[in-house]
């Protein structure tokens, strides 16, 4: 562990785009291994014919589990490490128009052992704002609810920052609890595309200081990592 003390007693949650692993996928490995996550969700994983190798050997790679099952997900899914449980996974597809990369949310239902059980969405959204917005309504309404479901947490790459319209829908329902970290592009970011979302019963704070080497965050992908420690 990266800082063994914090990971015993949070659960580290983090959300990475790596660009359908077409950078230094070994480099991706190592920023993954540095952040030590109990939970990783990934945007923007290989998702044609024959992808499901590709992410399984990346999962292999950073020390993680994967359940599978991504397709029609338009490249979403998320990794977990061996000390949580995982009850339940699953990959949604979210209706675009023809010729439009597919899109969808994967979720998961873990826990630590002995714990409550939390609930994780890794979400990529749409390149055009109106589909942003329809898909967090489809979101909200299929697993955090209105009111908001209790122990969620939704993570990923919006596509737009804080004060555009399907960020703003989410915070209505869920609290930013990744700051305003600017993520995109990685060599000079000036856009917070990358955020975690939690529900409001949960104890959450931002990430623990973890030094990634700059060379590897750089080579790995267009986006850097983002994390929160979440009191399980």
């Amino acid at each position: 562990m990266s800082d063994g003390l914090v990971a015993r007693s949070t659960l580290r949650v983090a959300s990475y785009n790596t660009r359908d692993l077409l950078d230094d996928a070994a480099a991706a490995a190592r920023v993954v291994r540095a952040l030590d996550p109990d939970v990783l969700c990934l945007q923007e994983v290989p998702r044609r014919l024959l992808a499901a190798r590709r992410v399984a050997r990346f999962a292999d790679a950073c020390g993680l589990r994967w359940a599978g099952g991504h397709r029609g997900s338009g490249g979403v899914t998320i990794f977990t490490s061996p000390r949580v449980d995982v009850r339940w996974s699953l990959h949604h597809r979210l209706p675009v128009p023809l010729g439009v990369r597919r899109r969808g949310y994967a979720v998961t239902s873990l826990a630590l052992p002995g714990r409550l059980p939390l609930t994780v969405v890794s979400l990529h959204l749409n390149l055009v704002a109106a589909q942003r917005v329809d898909h967090v309504t489809q979101l909200l309404t299929q697993v955090v609810g209105d009111p908001p479901a209790r122990r969620t947490i939704v993570a990923g790459d919006l596509n737009e920052e804080p004060g555009s319209a399907a960020y703003e829908l989410l915070a209505r329902h869920l609290v930013a609890v990744s700051g305003r970290a600017l993520t995109f592009p990685t060599s000079n970011p000036d856009k917070a595309l990358d955020v975690v979302f939690a529900s409001p019963d949960l104890v959450v704070r931002p990430g623990s200081p973890v030094a990634l080497d700059e060379a590897d965050v750089r080579a790995a992908t267009d986006h850097r990592p983002v994390w929160v420690e979440v009191q399980p």
